[in-house]
């Protein structure tokens, strides 16, 4: 049974159903026994044309997966499936059952078809993503044209440009324009982004309105795309514990259903018993105990489960990690960046002289040319209410209390409360206003002179809007949350009671983080989030790591064991849906399997079931079993 791989090629998958080799063979064969079956009942073929039509449907059918049962036994010593399926076919041959062992290798070779064409296809379908990037791309040559070349010539370093409604050919970092690109193929965010000079695009990636000029940072063959396409590949040949403990079974099953055959074979004819009756019950055995709906039970589910999330933008790196998803009981949040923007922002503008605009003119003059985060943050709002910074000479920061600027005969400030207090100013009628923004968890900076103070800013780092629900929703799962912080304490507490999460680890260093994790994990699974490789050393002591926003970043792709490709916290409860979905589909086909097998082996040994009627309810099985795994690909709200 193959899994591991599509020898007819993928190419074939993308056809009519009937074209796939396999599924075609079968149908051949099977209209070869039909016809003779039809024709020798009705009489209007001789009986020696009927067996030479059933004598050619046989090994029609079995083409395929008696080859694959050959090779498995002479390469890997490993009796399968397929040497059982073969066995019960030759037995029925031998006791000239033809009608039955036509029927039984064209059934057969229909299940398997049908298998392996679901898989080629979950492949395809991966694979039909590169499909989306462009197959030209508009290369940008001496003095400014463009030439139009195919998308993959182009190399790191080159400059194109990507005009309104087209796809980006592979990534890279704009240059020129601005414009708002659906970035849902790598993403799998719906919502477009709005990007300009400096931002990243990614392979795929359609263009709104503006007109960009990209310079490309990888080639075609190694955007992001590609590489997700790649890893979601492998992860479908990796197995997860359950999977593998499965295929041990089955390795071990086989051959002890064939020697069982074999007993009933033999020990009738040393003891004298009905041989012929005897010999009927050991192809029905062989038939009705082998464990096909059994062994696909988790590897369609797995597959398809991470083939589904693949195209929602959730990188699951393996069939272990799918089943970790459905197993966890305990998530442990990174605060900074995941639970939040990881970018503070200006929440309250209090000018205590003067007017907000003069305040904040002032303060982004002050950190024009800064880096540092609330530098930005400031600058930000500045802009936003379309306030130019004032001019500021010799400016200057002041290490670990803020930054200082002169404009004209004056010397400005923007610091913490302490660097004021410092200069010799009393801050007692502010003192209320600053303990009341701090107690918020916001950061306080003031401005003004050595003669006063002008205003206050408070900034935070914003929670992100959908936190509360995507908490709700896992408590909803019966999964238990956790904050793992370097805050202070009662800054984590808040958040916490914000976002509505169950317990809080606060003022951590990174030892300390995986020393949490740790002792979580011995309670049971647990997962770890965090926002890439900054967290790598807990995410890596957790069941499960799982990267936020992963798109772009090599190191982070790499690193996690399932990555969010968008920087979108709702991607983990659809990962955690998938996963459990994955779970319960698996667990359906199991228990559906083992039931058809205690049903149909006692009753095929008793005599109760004949041969065509156990290879129906066999292949019917496999095929229940094929279809149950496919819904893994859809995650339920």
């Amino acid at each position: 049974m193959a899994r591991d791989g599509c020898s007819t090629g993928e190419t074939a998958a993308a056809g009519p159903w009937w074209r796939f080799p396999p599924l075609r063979n079968a149908l051949l064969a099977g209209l070869l026994a039909l016809g003779a079956y039809a024709g020798g009942r009705a009489g209007l073929i001789p009986e020696s044309l009927e067996m030479a039509a059933y004598w050619l449907a046989i090994p029609l059918g079995a083409w395929y997966w008696a080859r694959e049962g050959l090779e498995d036994l002479f390469r890997e010593r490993a009796v399968g499936i397929e040497i059982l399926m073969g066995a019960a076919t030759l037995g029925a041959g031998i006791l000239g059952l033809w009608e039955e062992a036509a029927a039984l290798v064209v059934l057969y070779a229909f299940a398997e078809g049908v298998e392996e064409l679901t898989f080629a296809r979950t492949r395809r379908a991966i694979r039909a993503l590169l499909d989306l990037a462009p197959k030209t791309a508009h290369r940008l040559v001496d003095g400014g044209k463009t030439v139009t070349v195919p998308a993959d010539t182009i190399q790191p370093g080159d400059r194109f440009v990507v005009r309104p409604g087209e796809s980006v050919p592979t990534d890279g970092v704009i240059l020129e324009g601005e414009s708002s690109l659906d970035e849902s193929p790598v993403t799998g965010e719906s919502l477009p982004v709005d990007k300009g000079p400096g931002d990243k695009v990614f392979a795929a990636s359609i263009n709104g309105q503006g007109v960009l000029t990209v310079e490309a940072t990888a080639g075609f063959a190694d955007n992001t795309l590609a590489r997700i396409i790649h890893l979601v590949e492998e992860a479908q040949e990796q197995k997860g514990r359950a999977q593998l403990w499965m295929e041990r079974f089955g390795r071990r099953y086989s051959p002890a259903v064939l020697a069982s055959a074999l007993a009933m074979l033999l020990l009738p004819w040393l003891l004298g018993l009905d041989t012929v009756w005897w010999s009927e019950r050991a192809v029905v055995l062989l038939v009705a105990a082998a464990p096909c709906a059994l062994v696909i039970s988790l590897p369609i589910a797995m597959s398809a489960g991470i083939a589904g999330a693949g195209r929602r933008g959730i990188l699951i790196k393996g069939g272990a990690h799918l089943e970790h998803l459905g197993q966890v009981r305990t998530i442990a949040f990174d605060k900074t960046g995941t639970l939040t923007y990881g970018r503070p922002r200006v929440t309250d503008v209090s000018a205590v002289e003067g007017d907000e605009a003069a305040l904040l003119a002032i303060a982004a003059g002050l950190e024009q040319y800064s880096e540092h985060p609330l530098a930005r943050a400031i600058r930000q709002r500045a802009e936003e209410q379309g306030i130019p910074p004032r001019g500021m000479r010799d400016v200057q920061a002041l290490t670990g209390a803020g930054i200082q600027g002169r404009e004209g005969d004056t010397v400005w400030y923007l610091g913490k409360p302490d660097l004021f207090e410092s200069l010799g100013l009393d801050l007692s009628p502010w003192t209320e206003i600053i303990r009341r923004r701090q107690e918020e968890a916001k950061t306080v900076v003031l401005v003004g002179n050595r003669q006063r103070i002008i205003g206050i800013l408070a900034l935070q780092d914003v929670l992100r809007e959908n936190a509360p629900q995507v908490i709700a929703g896992l408590h909803a799962l019966g999964i238990r949350t956790v904050m793992l912080t370097g805050d202070n304490e009662a800054t984590a507490r808040r958040i916490a009671r914000q976002l509505g999460i169950d317990d809080v680890r606060a003022g951590l260093r990174p030892e300390d983080k995986v020393a949490a994790v740790e002792a979580l994990g011995r309670e049971g699974p647990v997962l770890m989030v965090g926002d890439g490789v900054n967290d790598a050393p807990a995410l890596a002591a957790a069941t499960c790591g799982v990267a936020m926003g992963a798109a772009g970043t090599d190191a982070a792709i790499e690193a996690a064991d399932i990555a969010l490709m968008a920087d979108d916290l709702a991607k983990l409860l659809e990962a955690m849906r998938l996963g459990r979905k994955a779970r319960r589909v698996s667990l359906q086909n199991i228990v559906f399997s083992i039931a058809v097998l205690m049903v149909l082996i006692p009753a095929g040994v008793g005599g109760f079931i004949s041969v065509t009627f156990a290879v129906l309810v066999h292949e019917a099985s496999e095929l229940l079993a094929v279809a149950n795994g496919l819904r893994a690909r859809r995650a339920e709200d």
